[in-house]
């Protein structure tokens, strides 16, 4: 099962298909868009709330995310 938060109005989801690729959903799940489908991150583990930021746990460390997972940048391994 794909990890999955609720960040402000909007759920946000690993793929459960491909882990490089984030969904989101603006009505409760019902349907689902590509946020994010990049390589830099590698395969996301974990998503958390950290307020005005979006952090995940990948393959290849900490990321955080100050616009609902549309870009990322590094935080540390």
């Amino acid at each position: 099962m794909p990890n999955m938060i609720k960040f402000g109005e909007e759920l946000i989801r690993i793929n459960s298909k491909d882990a490089r690729h984030l969904e989101y959903s603006k009505n409760g799940g019902t349907t689902w868009l590509v946020r994010y489908n990049g390589i830099t991150c590698g395969n996301f583990y974990d998503l958390m709330d950290n307020g005005s930021e979006l952090l995940a746990q990948t393959e290849k460390g900490l990321y955080y995310s100050k616009n609902k997972g549309i870009t990322w940048l590094f935080r540390h391994k």
